[in-house]
């Protein structure tokens, strides 16, 4: 976790989730309310891509608002939460 992805010569798969904003702080179902309409987040997806493949990293992309089955082997013991407006 010291070294940048370009430092180790990694690679990303970058997969869009359009579900990954569900809100589940209430009930038992998640809200997508605060989720982006398909047409701001499909062009978000494909800017992110760009940018990281302008970086000099080599990628591989998954389709948008596809059904995709996606395996991997996470290496380590980390799991990180995002939050840029600290709600939880």
């Amino acid at each position: 976790m010291n070294r940048s992805l370009s430092e180790v010569a990694g690679k990303m798969l970058i997969v869009s989730q359009f579900t990954l904003l569900g809100d589940c702080r209430k009930g038992r179902r998640p809200s997508f309310i605060k989720a982006a309409r398909p047409e701001l987040a499909d062009s978000l997806y494909r800017i992110f891509v760009a940018e990281v493949q302008g970086r000099g990293v080599q990628t591989a992309t998954g389709r948008f608002q596809t059904h995709m089955d996606v395996e991997l082997v996470n290496d380590g013991p980390v799991t990180l939460l995002v939050d840029s407006r600290k709600e939880f």
